[in-house]
C-alpha cells in the first residue's frame, strides 16, 4: 500500500513540475513576442513622428502599418498598453495638421524632451513586463 502510495504521489509531483514547466516556457515565448512587436511599434511610431513634424501630407501606408501593429497589440497585449499605443498613434495622427517643424525647432525638442510621445506607453510595456515575470515564476 505505501508502495502504491509513494507510486502515486511521484507521479501526481510529475504532472505538476510538467505543467509548471509549460506554463513558464509559454509566459516566456508570450514575452518575447510581445518585446518584438512592441520594438517594431515603436520603431514605426517613431518614423511617422519624425514624419508628421516635417510634412503636411501622410505616409499613408507607414500610417497603415503603425495602425495594424496597435491592433496587434489590442490582441496580444493588457488593455493599459493598448490604450497608450492608440493613444500614440492617435498623437502622431493629428501631428499631420500642426505647424511643420524646423530642424532647429526639432533640435530644441529633442533638449526639452517634448519630441517623446513614446514615454509612456514604454513606461507601461516595463510594468507589463515586470508582472509577466512574476508569473512566470509563480
Amino acid at each position: 500500500m505505501a508502495a502504491l502510495f509513494g507510486a502515486s504521489i511521484a507521479g501526481l509531483t510529475s504532472v505538476v513540475t510538467q505543467r509548471t514547466q509549460a506554463k513558464a516556457e509559454w509566459l516566456a515565448h508570450d514575452r518575447v513576442r510581445r518585446q518584438d512587436l512592441y520594438n517594431e511599434f515603436i520603431e514605426e511610431a517613431s518614423h511617422c513622428y519624425v514624419h508628421a513634424l516635417q510634412h503636411d501630407e501622410p505616409d499613408l501606408a507607414a500610417l497603415v502599418s503603425l495602425f495594424a501593429k496597435i491592433s496587434r497589440i489590442r490582441v496580444q497585449s493588457s488593455t493599459e498598453v493598448a490604450r497608450e499605443a492608440d493613444q500614440v498613434g492617435r498623437k502622431i495622427a493629428d501631428t499631420y495638421h500642426a505647424p511643420k517643424r524646423t530642424f532647429l525647432q526639432l533640435r530644441e525638442m529633442l533638449a526639452d524632451g517634448s519630441i517623446d510621445i513614446l514615454g509612456r506607453f514604454s513606461d507601461i510595456c516595463r510594468a507589463e513586463f515586470d508582472l509577466l515575470r512574476a508569473q512566470q515564476f509563480q
